[in-house]
């Protein structure tokens, strides 16, 4: 067993459940195309990545789709708002043993293997490493030991997610570091701003 855990949170594509704030411009059939699009991209980031590797499915586990077991554990996120989930996958992640523990989402056109590669160096001296996106969130999360409170009195899928994590993050004597800024894709603008290639919308 590795000591770093790469874990990758994502919602079972089904259409007007995926990409809602993007459906609202392109339709709901157009939306799940892109976030195929992203699905895919996404697990081929993560598998060129040295380290164990985890899919944690929103509603379901999948075992036909294209994240290979051989490649992939399958888990089922728990319950409850995004930072409860987080929290119990984080928290399974150090009683299983591992020192490393990181989380992406399937939203980022821009993230590369050499972006979750260097959060996994920055916890050699840091418990913590943050990636925020350009839209006030936060494109990965990961820690070297578990810290409650970084899950908890956040407002999800807001602005103030980032801001609101480093300051907690401070407020707790936590070292950390900040990787590059990125660009998730959530509307119509970050779809047109992406360089990755969706394919014809209709």
């Amino acid at each position: 067993m590795s000591k770093t855990l790469l874990m990758v949170f994502i919602k079972n594509p089904v259409a007007g459940r995926v990409k809602t704030r993007l459906a609202a411009s392109i339709g709901d059939a157009n939306a799940l195309q892109i976030y195929k699009t992203l699905l895919d991209y996404t697990r081929r980031v993560a598998t060129d990545v040295n380290s164990d590797r985890q899919v944690w499915y929103s509603s379901k586990i999948d075992r036909r789709d294209e994240w290979s077991e051989h490649e992939f554990e399958k888990k089922l996120q728990s319950k409850g708002d995004l930072g409860e989930r987080m929290a119990d996958a984080f928290q399974q992640g150090f009683s299983d043993g591992y020192e490393k523990v990181v989380i992406i989402g399937s939203d980022c056109a821009e993230l590369t293997a050499a972006h979750i590669e260097e959060a996994f160096r920055a916890l050699d001296n840091n418990e913590a490493v943050i990636g925020p996106s350009e839209d006030g969130g936060y494109y990965l999360l990961g820690l070297s030991g578990y810290i409650e409170e970084v899950f908890r009195n956040v407002e999800w899928s807001t602005a103030g997610v980032f801001n609101a994590t480093t300051s907690i993050l401070s407020q707790q004597a936590t070292s950390y570091e900040v990787l590059e800024r990125l660009n998730d894709i959530d509307t119509i603008d970050d779809l047109r701003s992406s360089s990755l290639t969706f394919g014809a919308i209709e």
